[in-house]
């Protein structure tokens, strides 16, 4: 699918070039920095050839005008960025030194503050914080809207020009101002970056469940998965009960290990299926046999902050009733992003597909929704309903759930059967005032971790019926 996106994007960027007249100045650089005038193809439409001599014709102003010399690369670069974060709001340009940034965050390891960031109404909106990070520690929470930058507006700001004022070398201080949903003023931050080693997989023995949280998808999440339960195995000795998956403020990540994570923990059927905008570019991804929780009662943990590749991983759970989901709903990003490198020039994310959960429900704009809802804090899902896909702006409509011309609705899950007064029992905390400092919820620890609490009861009492069932 990449080489045919690729060469349909390089077969418009040669009437691109063809369009201005190759032997202009901006003719010349597109063919000498992405070789695109070599891609002339004949028969292109006359108004596309319009369109695109008025972008050069503006181009041309720009470098004669403007009241202070530009740089052509900057201008160009901007221009194709624009391109294509009018699309949606996940495609987007980078240039190489932000690609060779994405290249080493896939990798786990990157310098900043450990938050995922989106932009929204010109400002940038956290997505969630990642565990163990500055950005968590100084009390960042999902829905965020960072207004500034070390006293700087974000407005204006492209998400790649913001992404990159916020990181910096390591022990050097940067100052937030952020807007908060219910807070009466900005909330002023100085967190002092840090290199952000993610450990996507952490785990432990809680009496005689075990407890999992993946809090991203890269290079090293199924492997470390993998270590996590076999480590667990031999501390129980024979005694584990139960598995309880936390994949909450999980931004999402590599969609093969997504795949794979789910798959750890099916013997069999459909994972996860992508469709694009040519049906033969369509790619269905399958289980292989093997459950490295053997069959034990696994629950799953979202919340508006899992998004992508976590939601793979608990649609496909739900889907094959291997798991039961609780928690709030999750973001709603449901597309495909492929990233296509540009030789010597960066590369472009473009949204290329969406993602369908076995059943054939789409992700996209509705996310997964819960078996059983269960706050973190007491109107937290309300919260959420504010700081998802389907707000951002020129985010991809959900297309039905079927990808179907007739939209039809995907098919209805079969109830879960849940332990007798589990769901009347749920009764979240009270949030804190919402300029409180530090984090209103600590994932993983007991005392401050309501769902949690919740989450290991619900995998003990199906594990106790699975027993009185035997």
């Amino acid at each position: 699918m990449k080489v045919t996106l690729r060469s349909a994007l390089l077969g418009a960027g040669l009437a691109f070039a063809v369009g201005l007249g190759v032997n202009g100045p901006l003719g010349r650089y597109l063919d000498a920095t992405l070789g695109l005038a070599a891609f002339a193809q004949e028969g292109s439409r006359a108004e596309t050839y319009r369109l695109l001599s008025l972008f050069g014709d503006v181009f041309e102003r720009i470098r004669a005008e403007y009241v202070e010399p530009v740089n052509d690369r900057d201008v160009i670069e901007a221009a194709i960025n624009g391109m294509l974060t009018s699309l949606d709001p996940h495609s987007g340009y980078l240039n190489p030194r932000n690609f060779r940034d994405m290249q080493v965050q896939t990798r786990g390891e990157f310098g900043g503050l450990g938050i995922e960031v989106t932009q929204e109404g010109g400002y940038i909106k956290v997505i969630a914080p990642i565990d163990d990070t500055p950005a968590a520690r100084a009390g960042v929470r999902a829905g965020d809207l960072i207004t500034h930058i070390d006293g700087q507006s974000t407005q204006g700001l492209t998400l790649n020009e913001a992404v990159e004022r916020m990181r910096g070398p390591p022990r050097t201080e940067i100052r937030l101002t952020i807007r908060r949903e219910g807070s009466p003023r900005p909330i002023e931050m100085a967190i002092t970056r840090d290199v952000i080693r993610i450990q996507s997989v952490r785990a432990r023995l809680e009496g005689d469940v075990a407890y999992i949280r993946i809090t991203s998808f890269n290079e090293q999440t199924d492997a470390g998965l993998r270590r996590a339960m076999q480590q667990i195995r031999q501390q129980a000795g024979g005694n584990l009960r139960g598995v309880l998956l936390d994949l909450r403020n999980n931004p999402g990540g590599l969609l093969d290990q997504a795949v794979a994570v789910a798959d750890d923990f099916l013997d069999q059927g459909e994972i996860v299926s992508t469709r694009a905008r040519r049906p033969e570019d369509a790619q269905r991804y399958n289980a292989k046999p093997g459950d490295i929780a053997q069959g034990l009662p696994l629950v799953v943990l979202i919340n508006g902050g899992s998004a992508s590749a976590s939601e793979i991983v608990a649609g496909a759970l739900q889907d094959h009733r291997r798991a039961v989901v609780i928690g709030t709903r999750s973001f709603g990003k449901g597309s495909v992003q492929t990233v296509m490198p540009l030789p010597g020039n960066g590369a472009i994310r473009l949204t290329t597909a969406r993602y369908y959960t076995p059943s054939g429900r789409s992700i996209q704009a509705t996310g997964i929704e819960p078996d059983v809802v269960i706050e973190a804090l007491k109107g937290e899902a309300r919260a959420e309903a504010r700081d998802r896909e389907a707000q951002l702006n020129r985010a991809l409509r959900n297309d039905g759930g079927t990808g179907s011309a007739s939209r039809a609705p995907a098919p209805q899950l079969p109830p879960v059967a849940l332990p007798p007064g589990f769901v009347e029992s749920i009764s979240p905390p009270d949030p804190p005032p919402a300029d409180a400092q530090g984090p209103a919820v600590v994932f993983g620890d007991l005392a401050k971790d309501y769902q949690m609490r919740k989450g290991l009861e619900l995998v003990r009492a199906m594990a106790a019926r699975a027993r009185a069932s035997n």
